[in-house]
């Protein structure tokens, strides 16, 4: 799939299942990406930034360099006045090693043939110490469980290529120090976090 036609794609998943302005999970992942990133002074690239708005959450003081598929969001998310690519991030990134102290990846490694590749670049673009920290849909949360026991597609969403489990994430955080994860948007998330919750935000540091 061409570039352009990624972009049309997804231009019509956001305005048709998103909407501008959409967080998934708002409040619980705007503070844990926040706390994240840090700042400010922080030199950010945001991988899946879409119109910028998770991305204003961490923006004050921090310089933000936003990627994206989706060229109709990114028109928007240059708006908050940040530099913006437009780039399919199933390819290598057209970025410096050691050139950011913070990656962020909101809801993104779902959506890619090969995430695995992407964190790969993660790590090279990453300074020393730097942060990388991300989220993806808990795939096997018990409402997914429980559709397909009956029969039915555990996975609604035709831009998802991928199911990640918390076991899965740690994987992804494979070389990186000090992972967290943290179990979000969910009522239940108090009595079984790996049941309940909707989300899972993650984090860890590149090793110096």
């Amino acid at each position: 799939m061409s570039l352009e036609q990624l972009s049309e794609r997804y231009a019509e998943h956001n305005r048709s299942e998103r909407g501008a302005g959409f967080v998934f999970a708002g409040p619980e992942r705007e503070g844990l990406f926040r706390r994240y990133v840090g700042g400010p002074g922080r030199r950010v690239l945001d991988l899946g930034c879409r119109d910028g708005a998770l991305t204003q959450t961490y923006l004050d003081g921090n310089e933000i360099v936003g990627v994206d598929a989706d060229r109709e969001a990114l028109a928007e998310a240059s708006r908050l006045g940040i530099e913006t690519h437009w780039a399919d991030l199933d390819q290598p990134l057209d970025v410096a090693d050691e050139s950011f102290d913070v990656v962020v990846a909101g809801e993104l490694l779902e959506h890619l043939r090969d995430p695995h590749a992407l964190v790969a670049e993660i790590r090279r673009v990453l300074r020393p110490g730097g942060t990388f920290v991300a989220s993806v849909p808990n795939a096997y949360r018990l409402k997914r469980r429980l559709l397909f026991l009956f029969g039915r597609p555990p996975e609604s969403d035709p831009t998802h290529l991928q199911m990640f489990s918390p076991e899965d994430v740690r994987a992804v955080l494979a070389g990186f120090e000090d992972p967290q994860l943290h179990f979000v948007a969910g009522r239940l998330v108090p009595l079984h976090a790996r049941l309940f919750a909707n989300d899972i935000v993650f984090a860890g540091r590149k090793p110096r």
